[in-house]
């Protein structure tokens, strides 16, 4: 996560905002890799490292929000390029983030012991 913090977020790298959906992504991407693929700039070798750059920043960026469970991560500040991806954590935060955002639409409030179930159901499930 520290890799994070040192370089702009993915979606500033694709110049798109964090409520995009997939589509707008790809937009973004295909018109970022053109412009930058290094394949374009061998004419200029003083701005080609650059470009390898930037490429790579666009492709890590385009792998992470284009994959859903990679995204559900990289938005809740959990997501790490150099862990391998827990397949069950990542299953157990969305449905943890769903239940959130469900109960922001509803304006439900629950209570300490009614939290304490629903996590206690959500971990069985996992």
């Amino acid at each position: 996560m520290e890799a994070r913090r040192e370089r702009s977020s993915y979606y500033n790298v694709l110049g798109v905002s964090s409520d995009c959906d997939l589509e707008e992504i790809k937009r973004a991407y295909r018109k970022l890799a053109m412009q930058w693929h290094p394949d374009r700039w061998t004419k200029t070798p003083s701005l080609l490292g650059e470009a390898k750059r930037k490429f790579q920043q666009i492709q890590e960026a385009y792998s992470v929000l284009s994959d859903r469970k990679k995204r559900t991560m990289y938005d809740a500040g959990l997501y790490d390029p150099q862990e391998e991806e827990d397949e069950g954590f990542s299953d157990f935060l969305e449905e943890m983030l769903s239940l959130m955002a469900q109960a922001r639409r509803e304006k439900k409030h629950y209570d300490l012991a009614e939290l304490q179930g629903m996590l206690m159901e959500m971990a069985r499930g996992f």
